[in-house]
């Protein structure tokens, strides 16, 4: 039998839901008062650091969640200031014994809640759980015991355990919420703010249209789910590599910011499977996806270091050379002159979110045709993505520069005019975001420098910034450099 406390504090992270919340689920089992408590943390200035596109969405999942929170009688406290002050004063303010989260494994907030664990140890109870992950990174090693490198052989393991454990469903009820006089009362820096008082959005207004695309929290995340694998999923081995049709589930901000989880989204493609993957079914491949981003959270914990370092390290000695400011600024501002390349930059910055197939794309280009570093990628990527999730950031930026663990050779690089022809093949993707060329026609239009000088008149569009056939072979001669050792 449950001995219940006084007050429980739930500490919410990457974890904005109800359902399948483990730490929230203890803290029902150990309560009768809970405190639910979002930190905006302004000291941790990491590169686990929210970017500017995340923050909005934060802002709007913050919301969505204290709404069904307030359905159930509950709130979400909203403070801010250094994370292990404001528990600290949170516990002592509501004399609370109980004190919960789901683990997150960056390794600046590991460190964090590693401190925060030993010293609010000392004055309540402590404990965290897995909100995040199907699995935890220790619990998926290879049979010596070290980590996977590798990512066939790493879901072949996670497969070995399918189907997943069926996720936690959301408490009938919750503890009360503590006294207001309390919070009231509390001791800086743990005074209670408004949502707006946080300042997660811009002091200009970019976001409004961004957010447009998106309906965000969890409920939303659970409809998109429900629609995806009811409509699409089937199709999903071809679809998802054809930027200009629906074929993807764009659930990655969701589970970024936690509104859904990824035992949750298994669960259901096991449902919408009949309990069994068919081998190279668009439901295995939904979840070999949702297996990647466990990979990469793998990764993560087990090789920090490659949040900013390669992983392969051949490649901290490659040649890179003088930044070039201004390519990288095309880059980033999609006019490059080369159309699938910048049609994706684009749909980034209007949305916030970009094509997966694209994403590959528009890294191989900025990393073996501009030979600028991935670190700028990712960074850039980092500050505009509402999917900003550093484990599948790094890991994607990493397998396209080949210095990952399981990357691309860095001999491939991609074409964009090949992969533009191939994966957009009627031009639909580029008309979509870069109008300018909306009436080249489909033979040109992933290369109009082909044109005829007459008819590049007619259209505004830059000229590529480099030759592709010779900036690849200047990238094969840079890793000429390095792929022996010395």
């Amino acid at each position: 039998m449950t001995t219940q406390s006084n007050t429980a504090i739930l500490w919410l992270r990457q974890d904005l839901r109800v359902a399948d919340n483990p730490a929230l689920r203890a803290c029902c089992d150990n309560a009768s008062r809970l405190a639910i408590v979002f930190i905006d943390d302004p000291t941790e200035q990491t590169v686990s650091t929210l970017g500017a596109a995340s923050r909005v969405w934060l802002h709007h999942s913050l919301q969505k969640l204290d709404d069904e929170l307030r359905r159930r009688g509950q709130r979400l406290l909203l403070m801010r200031g250094e994370s292990h002050k404001v528990l600290n004063a949170l516990i002592k303010g509501c004399n609370a014994d109980f004190l919960a989260w789901n683990r997150c494994y960056d390794p600046a907030s590991r460190a964090r809640d590693t401190k925060i664990k030993q010293k609010l140890g000392e004055l309540v109870e402590v404990k965290s759980f897995n909100g995040i992950l199907n699995a935890e990174p220790w619990e998926m090693l290879k049979s010596d015991g070290t980590p996977y490198r590798v990512y066939t052989p790493f879901y072949r393991r996670v497969a070995s355990e399918f189907p997943p454990t069926r996720p936690l469903a959301a408490p009938k009820t919750l503890p009360g919420p503590v006294d207001q006089t309390e919070l009231d009362a509390l001791a800086k820096p743990a005074s209670v703010h408004t949502l707006e008082e946080l300042k997660l959005l811009p002091s200009t207004d970019w976001h409004t249209g961004m957010m447009r695309t998106w309906f965000v929290g969890e409920s939303a995340a659970m409809k998109k789910l429900k629609v995806f694998l009811r409509q699409h999923v089937d199709n999903y081995g071809e679809a998802r590599n054809l930027p200009a049709q629906s074929g993807t589930s764009r659930m990655s901000a969701h589970l970024h910011f936690g509104e859904i989880s990824p035992r949750q989204i298994l669960h259901r493609i096991f449902d919408h499977a009949d309990g069994e993957l068919e081998p190279g079914s668009g439901a295995e491949i939904f979840a070999k996806e949702i297996v990647w981003r466990e990979f990469a959270y793998h990764l993560l914990y087990y090789f920090p270091d490659t949040v900013d370092q390669p992983m392969d390290s051949r490649f901290a000695k490659f040649p890179w050379p003088t930044l070039q400011t201004d390519h990288l600024q095309r880059w980033q501002r999609g006019m490059t002159g080369v159309p699938i390349v910048d049609a994706g930059m684009r749909e980034l910055w209007q949305t916030g979110w970009m094509h997966n197939r694209v994403r590959m794309i528009v890294a191989s280009y900025l990393i073996k045709n501009l030979l600028i570093p991935w670190q700028q990628g990712e960074s850039w990527f980092r500050d505009t993505l509402v999917d900003a999730d550093l484990a599948s950031n790094v890991m994607g930026w990493q397998w396209t520069a080949g210095s990952g663990a399981d990357a691309a050779p860095y001999f491939r690089v991609f074409n964009p005019v090949l992969q533009g022809e191939k994966f957009d093949r009627d031009g639909e993707y580029v008309k979509r975001w870069v109008p300018e060329l909306a009436d080249v026609p489909v033979k040109f239009i992933h290369k109009p420098w082909e044109l005829a000088s007459e008819l590049r008149e007619n259209f505004s569009y830059p000229h590529p910034l480099v030759d592709l056939k010779v900036s690849r072979q200047r990238a094969l001669e840079a890793f000429d450099k390095i792929k022996r050792p010395a």
